[in-house]
């Protein structure tokens, strides 16, 4: 089993930044595909970015890149977010998860297929 607790989450003004955390207990995050998602009110889960289980690969939404950087921290088993240029569309309730698989240079964008999820921090960004 593996738990997920986020934290980092905020308000703040369009174009201010937040740095998220997904701090993992249970076994190491660094063997599983990690992924943050993201869901807005009315609408769709969405995934926003992912590290591969080596942590060599990342991929990124298109609304993100250049504003978002993930990255991980083995020392600390912890996923880090950290988003710069914040629009109010990226308001948020924001979720790491952990897929067991591990493949290198892949990571999965299908919510559906991840096997642990956190509870979620809520990201607000004001117009």
């Amino acid at each position: 089993q593996v738990q997920l607790v986020e934290s980092g989450g905020g308000l703040v003004q369009t174009g201010g930044s937040l740095s998220l955390s997904c701090a993992a207990s249970g076994r190491t995050f660094s063997s599983f595909t990690m992924g943050w998602f993201r869901q807005a009110p009315g609408k769709e889960r969405q995934f926003v970015a992912g590290l591969s289980c080596s942590g060599g690969y990342t991929y990124y939404v298109d609304s993100v890149k250049g504003r978002f950087t993930i990255s991980g921290d083995n020392a600390k088993n912890t996923m880090n977010l950290q988003m710069n240029n914040l629009k109010p569309e990226d308001t948020a309730v924001y979720y790491c998860a952990a897929d067991r698989r591990c493949r290198s240079n892949y990571v999965e964008v299908r919510g559906g297929l991840y096997d642990y999820w956190g509870q979620g921090t809520q990201v607000t960004v004001s117009s």
